[in-house]
Parts: C-alpha cells; structure tokens; sequence
C-alpha cells in the first residue's frame, strides 16, 4: 500500500442519545504512518476508532478511502450494526478493540482466529484454499506466534493475545489498522515486541496504523503522527512538531468542546 494513500474524514460528528461524542472532525490521514490517539478519558477515542470502523453511526460526515466513501449516517443504520464485509473501505479497516472488553474464555485456538481474518475474502460459501492457508501461515510467521498455533487463545499472555489479534488483521489484509489502547496491561518487553509489530505495518508494509494509546512518555518512540482529541480535534501532525508540553496541557487540562 502505497504512503500516498489517503484515509478522508470530513465533518464527523458522532452522538448517544443527540449528546454529540466527537464534533465535526476533519482530517487527512497518509498510509505509511503509526498515529498516535491522545486525549483525557471521556474525549472520545474508542467513539472515533468504532465509527471509522463501521460499528457507530455517524450523525454528520463521511469517511473515504482510496475512492470507497464510507458512511454511516445515522438514518441509515442502527448503532453497533456490524459494517458489510463485502469490498469498499470496510475490508480494509481492521480494528482491534480493548482486551478487556474480549471473551478470552471462548474456546478457539491462535490459528482459528487467525483463521477468522481471511472469512471477508471467502464470501458466504467460500472454503479455505491454498492461498488462504498460506495468508494464516505468513500471518502467524510475522507476529511470531507460529509456536502457539495450537494453543487456546485462553492461555496466552497479554502481549500474545495483542499479537493473535494483530495476526488476524494481518490475514485480513487490512490496510488501515485501528488498535485501542493495546498497550495496557503490557510488560515491558511485550510492550517492545508490539511497537516493534506496528512500526513494521506503517514503515515496511505501508499501513496506516492509529493507535489510542495513553502512556505520553513513550510517544515519541512509537508514532509518527499525534492527533490530539477531546470531544473535538485539538491538534493533529508529525510529532515533532505537535508533541508539545503547550498541546498536550490544551488536550488534558479541559474537556475543549461543551456542547
């Protein structure tokens, strides 16, 4: 995927019960990054992540990618409908939600979740083919988890299940991978071999990788970008140059829009 690819969002505003969430949200996203998704609790960012994915509606806005609008308003769907896995931008967002909120007691083993990554591309009658099966293998292979293939998802440490997950986006073939706050709980070498996995999708695959994420010190190490969030888009660019002690104290020290 190529770094000029561009992931459009224009006038998002997301709301529960008319209680605006995220307020006319623009920006302009490249494939190629790993962004970072700052905000205070309540700003918003796991509302932004799910409505990019599909899983919320929108009440104003659009999301387009490479030419696939992707648009939920809210009169043509209901919240927490699933997106249609049949082409446009959809197949090519992945998100991957807080492990707390994952039934990790669900008997299923590493590669049958890995598995569950390629079900987009085989449609309702689809059965696994070669092609398939070798997407899962170089899936695995890539998060190193080709030795627990076998094990039940169950058994996994927390930066393993983080990777299974990532492993079956990667067999997705998504382009766009959306992870909320995948560092928590994390030790500090399994915490290394994630940044590790995501600054691969965005540097080496091309992928455009956003990351809510809420351990401000490592920032700098892991991501390109910073968007900071608080109901409404504070800021948004390079790190180098909006990672500032300035933003960061206008991010967290109000809730910036009052409805």
């Amino acid at each position: 995927m190529s770094s000029s690819h561009r992931l459009s969002i224009k006038d998002l505003t997301v709301s529960y019960q008319r209680v605006p969430a995220l307020h006319h949200i623009d920006l302009e996203l490249r494939c190629g990054k790993c962004v970072a998704l700052l905000g205070p609790n309540g700003a918003g960012k796991t509302t932004f992540l799910k409505s990019l994915a599909g899983l919320l509606p929108f009440e104003t806005g659009t999301v387009v990618f490479e030419g696939h609008e992707h648009t939920h308003a809210r009169h043509h769907t209901h919240r927490h409908q699933e997106p249609s896995r049949r082409g446009g931008s959809e197949r090519c967002i992945a998100y991957l939600p807080q492990r707390s909120v994952v039934d990790w007691d669900f008997p299923l083993t590493v590669r049958g979740l890995v598995e569950m990554g390629r079900f987009p591309a085989l449609g309702n009658w689809g059965r696994f083919k070669r092609e398939d099966r070798r997407i899962v293998q170089e899936a695995l292979a890539a998060t190193h988890l080709q030795d627990l293939a076998d094990r039940q998802i169950s058994a996994l440490s927390g930066g393993q299940q983080q990777r299974a997950f990532l492993a079956r986006a990667w067999a997705q073939h998504a382009h766009i991978y959306l992870l909320d706050e995948p560092f928590t709980g994390l030790d500090r070498n399994a915490q290394t071999h994630l940044g590790e996995l995501l600054r691969r999708l965005s540097a080496e695959e091309g992928k455009l990788v956003i990351v809510s994420h809420h351990d401000l010190k490592t920032v700098p190490d892991l991501f390109d970008q910073v968007i900071f969030l608080n109901g409404e888009l504070v800021a948004f660019g390079d790190v180098a140059e909006v990672f500032t002690p300035e933003r960061i104290a206008e991010t967290f020290s109000t809730h910036v829009f009052t409805g």
